[in-house]
């Protein structure tokens, strides 16, 4: 989608200054106001409902609209799409606007696009819909973890609020199946769209409520550097989207590849030598802030490409309705908790890079041997091994998302949450439609779940060595 610059004096977004800002929170002490972490992770939580209850939903989407498998791709890819392309942008007008007025913004946008996807007689309504939506979350996400930053300023407080924080929104991942296959159940599909209107008014009160106005920083908006890096992304979800409709040697698909390489290119080269930077060059240049990023783009990759791809088989090869899908997804995705919340203490006690390192390495070793074993595998044992994969990856990742705080700092807070969360997103992105060729590809189940176990334990593997090869612990730090 294009960039458009947001005129912050619009009645469609609420008015930051008609408020009186209330006291930040104090961390000084052990005792902590919890409000503005429940105002922040509400945002988080409707989007990470979405993601889980529309891969729940994605048999009885396609019934209800008469969409095939690229088009199902869609509704889920086309999100993350174009939330992944504007998060810096937003990150951008976070830094500009204040975190607090661009998050309110973002909970607003997504609202009325939850009540749109509700409404869409179409395939590509709901897709154009669902765009909408992830124009939404792009404002409130970056933003989310400034305003975190900002509420909780101790580090000692803002690790386990962040582990809390990561917890919260597990257990949203968690019960979304078990919640939307109830209300599938009870009134379809569209109702699960619904679900985020109340949620998200809740958070906005919240937020008015709990949460400082936020300061503004001088910020360069750079326009072109944003559509550039829109232009890649887009050209290359096409391209793996679309493969399976034109061909992989077909004009619009290398049309597409090349339009996405020359858009990153261009990008890069952008960054590289403009004097308005969108990455600021201490993080540009930073190997620790690259790695993280780079760790969050694999972590995504693998676990939405395999909440993708499980979802599917319930559906596809156990015959499972939406219901009994969430259910048996419950046990899979539950450890994702269990992990956030151990990594809390361990971060605090051995630092980031040991849990990242340690969960990535189970997550990958699993994967592994679900790649070499999956033909003999009853479903018993590979629920099991995904379970523990879960919890690895459970306990890497609010450990990722700590170093790449702390290594941005206040200064750089907006706009780093921003770089993460688009790289998170991005591998989301990739994932999902990795998962969409290797099942256009192969027909037999049989044969699929080796090759994406394999490609999932490769997602862990390049993970795991951007820690052990960049990651540093306090000690080592220079």
């Amino acid at each position: 989608m294009p960039f458009q610059e947001m005129n912050m004096t619009t009645t469609t977004c609420p008015n930051e200054c008609a408020t009186n800002p209330p006291r930040l929170a104090n961390v000084t002490s052990p005792s902590y106001n919890a409000w503005p972490l429940i105002a922040v992770a509400l945002g988080f939580v409707m989007a990470m409902l979405d993601v889980t209850v529309v891969n729940v939903a994605s048999t009885h989407i396609q019934n209800g609209l008469a969409i095939g498998l690229s088009g199902l791709v869609w509704v889920i890819d086309g999100y993350t799409l174009s939330f992944a392309a504007l998060l810096l942008a937003c990150g951008a007008l976070a830094n500009r606007y204040g975190a607090r007025a661009i998050y309110l913004c973002g909970l607003v946008v997504f609202i009325v696009a939850s009540a749109l996807c509700g409404l869409a007689p179409s395939g590509a309504t709901l897709i154009a819909a669902r765009l909408l939506q992830g124009v939404g979350a792009a404002l409130f996400m970056p933003a989310s973890l400034s305003l975190m930053t900002q509420s909780y300023a101790d580090a000692n407080v803002r690790i386990k609020v962040l582990s809390i924080w990561s917890a919260i929104i597990s257990i949203a991942v968690v019960l979304g199946p078990v919640v939307g296959g109830a209300v599938i159940a009870i009134i379809g599909w569209r109702g699960i769209f619904w679900l985020n209107v109340p949620i998200g008014i809740v958070g906005i009160t919240l937020t008015f409520r709990h949460i400082a106005v936020s300061p503004r920083q001088a910020q360069a908006l750079n326009p072109l550097g944003h559509v550039y890096a829109m232009i890649g992304l887009a050209g290359i979800a096409f391209a793996m989207i679309e493969n399976s409709t034109f061909g992989w040697t077909s004009a619009p698909i290398l049309g597409a590849m090349a339009l996405g390489f020359a858009g990153i290119v261009a990008f890069v080269a952008r960054e590289r030598y403009s004097t308005t930077p969108i990455m600021p060059r201490d993080l540009f240049h930073d190997a620790q802030f690259a790695a993280a990023n780079g760790i969050g783009f694999f972590i995504n990759l693998a676990a939405f490409g395999q909440l993708f791809l499980i979802s599917l088989y319930l559906q596809q090869v156990g015959g499972m309705d939406a219901w009994h899908t969430g259910m048996n997804l419950l046990p899979l995705m539950s450890t994702f908790t269990v992990g956030n919340l151990v990594s809390g203490r361990l971060s605090t006690r051995w630092g980031t890079r040991l849990p990242m390192l340690g969960g990535l390495i189970v997550a990958a070793a699993l994967s592994s041997s679900i790649a070499l074993w999956s033909h003999d595998l009853p479903y018993i044992v590979l629920a099991a091994a995904i379970v523990v994969i879960n919890l690895g990856v459970g306990i890497a990742i609010p450990a990722m998302t700590v170093t790449v705080m702390q290594v941005a700092g206040q200064n750089h807070a907006n706009i780093a949450a921003a770089s993460l969360n688009a790289n998170r997103q991005i591998g989301a992105l990739i994932g999902v439609a990795i998962m969409g060729v290797v099942l256009h590809q192969i027909a037999d189940w049989h044969s699929v779940l080796p090759v994406a176990f394999g490609i999932l334990a490769f997602g862990y593997l390049a993970a795991g060595f951007l820690v052990q090869r960049f990651i540093r612990t306090v000690d080592e730090q220079p």
